[in-house]
């Protein structure tokens, strides 16, 4: 049975991907992986995060736009059986602290949100921004920062973050699923915590898009970005002792 933390945990991550259409890997992985450890964390992240992408993506399927999504996809979808390799060649607190840098350093990023100019020929660095996005995604299943700068540069909408990014998401998490069940690392254990985690999984969701429409989601986005911060700083320094 699952602990009250992870709970919360699983909650409170897919509340926010609901109601920003982005987030809830960093949310999780950030939080989870120090209750569970990261080579839990990791496979029973992706299973329960696969069903909410897709319900996101058809509920935001109008405002798709390919162009800017096959690139992005393709390259993460090369990058992530090699961040799924490096995951296993790592010691388990560098890994920490290097989600504690990603976690905590895309907070950062966003809560100052410089005014960067828009990307000229934004389709042509869809490539590169999805690759980074595969190595993160493969590693720690925190792949949406690389996603949200080039989406700040190429000046989406915000119909087009909830359809782009969960379609992109989508994808991924059916390649890690199957890279995860190649490898084993479904165990019994973790496959019954998922089937507890879903119905978790599905109240946040559907808490996030009532949320959408009765609180301001830029004064929540900058909430958790806070928590973020906050998390990304406590993973470095406990690790690093």
């Amino acid at each position: 049975m699952m602990s009250l933390a992870v709970i919360l945990s699983l909650f409170f991550a897919f509340l926010t991907f609901g109601l920003t259409g982005f987030g809830s890997g960093l949310v999780a992985m950030s939080l989870l992986t120090p209750l569970i450890g990261v080579e839990t964390a990791a496979p029973f992240f992706a299973l329960l995060s696969i069903g909410a992408e897709v319900l996101m993506f058809l509920r935001y399927r109008h405002a798709i736009n390919l162009r800017s999504v096959w690139r992005l996809a393709l390259g993460s979808l090369i990058a992530i059986p090699i961040g799924l390799t490096l995951i296993h060649s790592l010691n388990e607190q560098v890994v920490l602290v290097l989600l504690g840098i990603v976690v905590g350093g895309y907070g950062l990023y966003s809560l100052i949100a410089p005014t960067l100019p828009e990307l000229a020929n934004s389709y042509r660095w869809g490539f590169p921004f999805g690759f980074l996005s595969g190595l993160l995604t493969g590693a720690y299943n925190t792949g949406g920062p690389p996603l949200i700068i080039y989406a700040n540069l190429s000046r989406w909408q915000r119909e087009e973050y909830k359809s782009n990014l969960p379609g992109i998401f989508m994808l991924n998490s059916a390649i890690v699923i199957s890279s995860h069940v190649l490898a084993g690392h479904y165990t019994p254990m973790i496959l019954q915590n998922v089937v507890f985690g879903l119905p978790v999984v599905l109240l946040g969701l559907v808490t996030g898009w009532s949320l959408d429409k009765r609180v301001n989601p830029e004064l929540f986005r900058k909430l958790v970005l806070v928590l973020l911060v906050f998390i990304g700083l406590r993973l470095i320094l406990t690790n690093l002792g």
